[in-house]
């Protein structure tokens, strides 16, 4: 992390973190080797250390490199989330790493000094496995494995049942881009009509914090009126601002000391609002972290304001109908007093008076402009040139201002113009040099972001705008899909990764295949726990799914690697699957259960940030567990099928084929040392 320029964040310590539930995998697995020798075979705890880990050693290299192939890559995702994400697929990849150092080096010389090897008379004839916790559930599992050899085309299709689950189940499961955080502070922002004065504003806002303070919940309120912020987003991009817009940041007392969650608090001051004048364009949302902000924005563009503008209140108030959306409004805001100056073209050209004159003595003596500068030691400072108040704020000022003539010299303003009080829009935003309005909304209590972006676009799609027109989503909505498409991607490469370290480490294309299959079989079962315990599909979670990826694995990899073994050593097939996942068991059960304890804090956590924490916890420990009994029977089922596979008469004449084909293209003095040592 130093290398890297990482900090000690939030991303980083959540890396660590996790990691302490995984980089001790391999130390077990190690050791348990270990132990499992000195046990059975009655050596010396050196001879032991050395052996076991030797053997056991391909394997764990495989599941730490196939478990940072799944890391690396979200520390290159692209967009928003891999700004936020990059530190922590690194963090996790240099902790797996060490791990694997350690387990190769510090584990096996422990283990060799501090094992105790009891001698012959201590012995009450009874193993480690014969316990009266390990041995029935070895016996258990015995039996369920060779019922699922006898059956594997049942353990075939209840496999592909759960692999076809994940479409449904992820349909149904609400999406958004980060979960809701408690971080006892929110933020109401309030826009009157247009032409509201500080004072009035200020008025109407001290009286909401007031309210809100009486709440026994809420420890302070701080109240700003007017600046550059102005719409209903904190992120300013909802209107231009003004003295009739501001908002109150809202801070609640510490989440142990109070009874009331932070989003019911939330709900309950929207009711609260609900008391004020309708007038009032109030909404109420979290501020700070990943999910900060509106839920949904939508931007809608085109050339006429007029029909934008109507495009745009036809679809707020679709988004009012839906239970989805609270807190709906639009950028485009009518009734901003103006006084709206018409030139009379013929007069002003009798006159000699140009278009261009009128344009910019009004801008000069009503906007003001700046003309010169002047220094003051260090420091420069703008000389603006403008009307003083009283000559530039009525008609009558303004008819009275001057303009040069090519005919008369100087004429007055009111000579060539029509000057009358008139309203119009706040601010009129562009976007790609289109008009643009923003429409803005807060996702309701028990609706999902990506549930209500799909209905605002059904919304669109039935109001069938003209082809010159459009909307779409803009802002986070817009990244809550480029999330999706960046975590496609990185679970795309760690596919290919993972497979690429299991064909080098098995020298095998087919063993990678069995392997990578358990992958599909978990994600359901990841899924069913957010859906159990009230989660939703975020970046957090996603990071879940990558991390169980990395974990279901390693299962597979301890059993097919030691089934290759003990077919090595003379093995049937059958007698070398049964045996290899009986002695893998434990080390399996082992691993589990130091991952699930691992995720346990991170599950009942209950303070600041736990949200996101609990997304992942919750996927992997849930997903883990629920999918370990379904991956320790089809991962052995699969594998002899495969195997029989290879056996087929096809694979062995392609296999024939490529042998003879080598031996033709060979030079010469290869075949005839084959041919010699062939005996022909």
């Amino acid at each position: 992390m130093k290398v890297m320029d990482y900090s000690l964040n939030q991303i980083t310590m959540l890396a660590l973190t996790l990691m302490v539930g995984i980089v001790i995998d391999d130390a077990i697995i190690v050791l348990e080797n270990i132990y499992r020798f000195i046990e059975e075979r009655g050596m010396r705890p050196f001879d032991a250390a050395i052996e076991g880990t030797q053997e056991i050693g391909p394997a764990v290299m495989a599941t730490t490199l196939s478990l940072m192939a799944v890391f690396v890559p979200v520390g290159f995702m692209g967009g928003v989330v891999g700004r936020v994400l990059s530190s922590f697929g690194l963090t996790a990849a240099f902790a797996v790493g060490v791990s694997l150092l350690v387990s190769f080096t510090l584990t096996p010389m422990l283990s060799s000094r501090f094992i105790r090897v009891k001698h012959p008379g201590e012995r009450d004839g009874h193993g480690s496995r014969d316990s009266r916790i390990f041995r029935p559930i070895e016996r258990t599992y015995s039996a369920m494995l060779r019922w699922s050899m006898a059956h594997r085309a049942l353990i075939v299709l209840a496999s592909f049942l759960v692999m076809a689950s994940i479409v449904p189940l992820f349909i149904f499961i609400g999406k958004d881009f980060a979960p809701e955080e408690d971080r006892g502070e929110y933020q109401v922002t309030v826009r009157a009509a247009e032409g509201t004065g500080l004072a009035a504003m200020t008025s109407i806002l001290e009286r909401i914090a007031a309210d809100l303070r009486a709440r026994p919940d809420v420890k302070d309120t701080l109240v700003s009126v007017g600046g550059g912020g102005g719409g209903l987003s904190p992120m300013g991009m909802t209107g231009a601002g003004g003295v009739n817009s501001g908002s109150i940041f809202v801070k609640m007392v510490p989440l142990g000391s109070r009874q009331t969650r932070q989003k019911d608090l939330m709900v309950q001051t929207r009711a609260l609002l609900q008391h004020y004048p309708l007038e009032l364009r109030t909404a109420v949302q979290s501020v700070g972290g990943p999910g900060g902000g509106p839920g949904l924005m939508f931007s809608i563009t085109g050339p006429d304001l007029a029909k934008l503008g109507g495009y745009s209140v036809e679809l707020l108030r679709r988004v009012r109908q839906s239970p989805m959306a609270v807190d709906a409004d639009i950028s485009l805001v009518y009734g901003k007093p103006e006084l709206r100056v018409d030139i009379n073209r013929q007069r002003a050209a009798d006159f000699g008076v140009r278009v261009q004159d009128i344009a910019q003595a009004l801008r000069i003596m009503v906007g003001g402009d700046n003309v010169t500068t002047f220094d003051v030691g260090d420091n420069q400072y703008d000389v603006t040139l403008r009307a003083a108040e009283r000559f530039r704020t009525t008609v009558d000022a303004l008819e009275r201002m001057t303009v040069q003539s090519t005919k008369r010299g100087i004429v007055s303003l009111g000579e060539v113009v029509t000057i009358a009080p008139a309203t119009g829009p706040s601010a009129v935003d562009r976007l790609n040099r289109e008009r643009q309005v923003m429409l803005t909304a807060n996702v309701a209590p028990g609706f999902s972001q990506q549930a209500l972006i799909a209905a605002v676009q059904q919304m669109v799609a039935e109001m069938q705008l003209p082809k010159e027109y459009a909307a779409a989503p803009a802002g986070p909505s817009v990244e809550l899909a480029r999330t999706a498409t960046a975590f496609v991607v990185a679970i795309s490469l760690s596919f290919i990764f993972m497979y690429i370290v299991l064909a080098a480490q098995f020298e095998s294309f087919i063993h990678p295949v069995t392997i990578l299959l358990t992958l599909p079989m978990a994600v359901p079962f990841g899924i069913l726990s957010l859906l159990m315990f009230g989660q939703t599909v975020n970046i957090f979670s996603g990071l879940g799914l990558l991390l169980l990826f990395g974990i279901v694995k390693k299962n597979a990899i301890l059993q097919i690697d030691h089934t290759n073994g003990l077919r090595a050593a003379g093995l049937p097939r059958f007698e070398a699957i049964l045996r290899a996942n009986r002695e893998r068991l434990r080390p399996i059960l082992m691993t589990t259960i130091a991952l699930v304890a691992g995720m346990l804090p991170m599950i009942v956590s209950s303070g600041a940030g736990s949200a996101s924490n609990r997304s992942i916890g919750v996927l992997v420990a849930g997903g883990q567990t629920l999918c370990l009994l379904l991956t320790l029977l089809a991962v052995p089922v699969f594998y002899s099928l495969f195997d029989d596979l290879q056996a087929l008469r096809i694979w062995s004449w392609l296999g024939r084929r490529q042998s003879v084909e080598a031996g033709a293209s060979a030079p010469a003095f290869v075949n005839q040392t084959v041919a010699e040592e062939s005996g022909e």
